[in-house]
Order: structure tokens, then sequence, then C-alpha cells
């Protein structure tokens, strides 16, 4: 293999051993930080929003309720929350907000759809990465994964892209 020269560098002109580099790192358009970000409040408003009412009002009876018991009030909206998305993810591999920004969960290994016990496991990992505050990780790194992905060995990338 022939290193590359600084001249050829300078001028933008790639090598074969530099091209075939750039191919292996980047396997994947990942999706980045700020779309991620978008797709959550997008989630948020449509998926948490409506179990929160639904726990406060109907469940718990009203915010005097919720706060006498917090635990079990968080309780009751997680659970909801990681069924419905589990099966947005399983289904289509997108939640609404995912699916408004043209993105998709794969497993890194496959580069398919995870199974349903990888999609459950990644979300139920996600509460931990919420409440340890680790989401930050994401805007640290170049492929912008969180704890979540790296524990259960997943990616969220941009839908389009992929499949050409």
């Amino acid at each position: 293999m022939a290193k590359q020269r600084f001249r050829d560098t300078k001028k933008g002109i790639k090598t074969e051993t530099n091209n075939k580099k750039t191919q292996q790192k980047h396997k994947y358009f990942y999706a980045s930080s700020i779309l991620k970000l978008k797709a959550f409040l997008t989630d948020s408003f449509m998926l948490l929003m409506p179990i929160m009412y639904i726990v406060f009002y109907l469940i718990m009876g009203g915010r005097e309720g919720f706060a006498n018991d917090k635990a079990l009030g968080w309780l009751y909206i997680l659970i909801p929350l990681v069924i419905v998305q589990t099966i947005f993810m399983f289904k289509t591999g997108q939640t609404p907000g995912y699916r408004a920004y043209n993105l998709e969960v794969i497993d890194e290994a496959t580069g398919e759809r995870p199974s349903l016990l990888l999609i459950l496991f990644r979300n139920l990992s996600a509460i931990l990465t919420m409440a340890t505050f680790s989401w930050f990780v994401m805007f640290l790194r170049k492929d912008y994964k969180n704890l979540h992905d790296f524990l259960s060995n997943t990616a969220i990338v941009i839908k389009k892209q992929n499949e050409k």
C-alpha cells in the first residue's frame, strides 16, 4: 500500500487506499444529534404527553395524586411508553418522530431491523440513559451514539440514504 502524498491530499485527490478506509469507517449514514433531538421532541408530544395526561388525570386523580406518589406515577408512565415505542420500532423500525425525520433503528451487526427483545432492551436501557444524564454523549461522538445504542449494539440511521 502506497502512502498518500501530501500534494494529492491538498488537491483533494483520493487514492484507492484512502477510499477503502472511508468506506469501512462510515458504513452507515448515522443520524445527527440534532435530528435525534427533534425526533425525541416529536415523540414526546405524540406518545408521551397522551400517556402522561391519562396517568395524571384518569389514574392518579390529578396533580395532587401524582405528587403524593411520584414513583408509582412514573412507573405508570414509563411502562406504557416503552411498550408503545417497542411496538412501533418492531413493526416499522421507526417511531412517529423517527418517521417524521426519515430515521430508523438498525442492528449494527446485521444492518437490519433489530429483534423484538433487542428493541425492548434498547428502550429499557434508554430509561437508564435518561436517568443518569448520559444522553449528552451523543454530542461528543462522531457517530452520535448514546449509551443505550452501545449497550444494545444498535444505531439510528437516516433511512433514505441507506436504501440507495
